[in-house]
């Protein structure tokens, strides 16, 4: 069935005039009709009564619009579809921070990658400042940042990664139940150093204590931090996702303390507002993917 004699039918429906059916197609009237009438041939009954200049629809051409315009509007949509994919962007550049690019990037890119296997991704590590840059430059599509604002920039809470005490498997404070945090002052500290405002309520923390902390190592990567208390060099606040693989190996055991719940390392992805492709749909169905599975384990 020629789909083009379908859309002259409805068109003509629409705007209820051969004529004005003609002029939205960029066709001439007697084209129009001719369509109408190949359509009727294929379908072998007639769609209109005719007297003149006026038309009606028969009873068969009322039963047959609602079909006609469901297959004109999957048409549409199939080559729609065909366009964009043709069109496509077949690059996706993310900008992300160290901890992002370690922790969760290897998590969501196979799901994407499995989804949108014509893409191909480029990975730039980078404080949140420059990332930001980069995003208002161009550089690249999507950031995973901490929290930022900007008036050209789309900000969505993304991950939140609890932040908890962690202690080598041997140590004293895995044999109680609750630790105070003037207890974790009197310790050797592998301080972790973050720029988010959640680290800085763990400052203040401290701050209201006598002494300050026996801060022994004051680190600024959180693999290196997280060795360090693995061979037993003291305790450390730190990101729970960085350390799944220890606490599942038993080599290092997270501590519970009162004074730190609801603190987390808050990861948000950002993209420009007027971006010509928006890519962030396909981390957040991938973040909603994780969490099924999650959820369901």
């Amino acid at each position: 069935m020629n789909i083009e004699n379908m859309e002259a039918f409805v068109y003509v429906i629409h705007f209820n005039s051969f004529n004005k059916a003609a002029d939205a197609l960029f066709l001439s009237q007697p084209s129009v009709t001719a369509r109408i009438q190949s359509l009727e041939r294929e379908l072998n009954t007639l769609l209109f009564e005719r007297e003149g200049r006026n038309f009606t629809l028969t009873e068969k051409g009322k039963q047959f619009l609602p079909y006609a315009q469901q297959i004109l509007q999957t048409y549409k949509k199939g080559k729609q579809q065909l366009q964009n994919l043709s069109t496509a962007p077949n690059e996706l550049r993310i900008g992300c921070t160290v901890s992002v690019s370690n922790y969760v990037i290897p998590e969501i890119l196979p799901l994407i990658k499995k989804k949108y296997r014509h893409l191909q991704i480029k990975l730039n590590t980078a404080p949140t400042e420059t990332i930001l840059e980069k995003l208002l430059n161009k550089e690249v599509d999507v950031g995973f940042v901490r929290n930022v604002t900007h008036p050209h920039v789309d900000s969505t809470g993304y991950y939140e990664d609890p932040i908890r005490l962690f202690v080598h498997h041997r140590h004293p404070f895995t044999e109680r139940a609750n630790i105070s945090i003037e207890e974790v002052s009197r310790e050797s500290l592998v301080f972790f150093e973050c720029g988010s405002l959640d680290w800085m309520k763990i400052h203040r923390l401290f701050a209201t204590l006598d002494h300050p902390p026996q801060i022994e190592y004051q680190i600024d990567n959180l693999e290196t931090a997280k060795k360090l208390v693995t061979k037993g060099m003291g305790i450390s606040f730190l990101p729970e996702l960085c350390v799944r693989k220890e606490v599942k190996e038993g080599l290092l055991v997270p501590i519970h303390i009162p004074a730190l719940n609801g603190l987390s390392l808050r990861t948000n992805l950002i993209s420009l507002k007027e971006a010509d492709t928006n890519f962030s749909h396909i981390f957040l169905e991938a973040a909603k993917e994780i969490e099924l599975r999650t959820s369901a384990s």
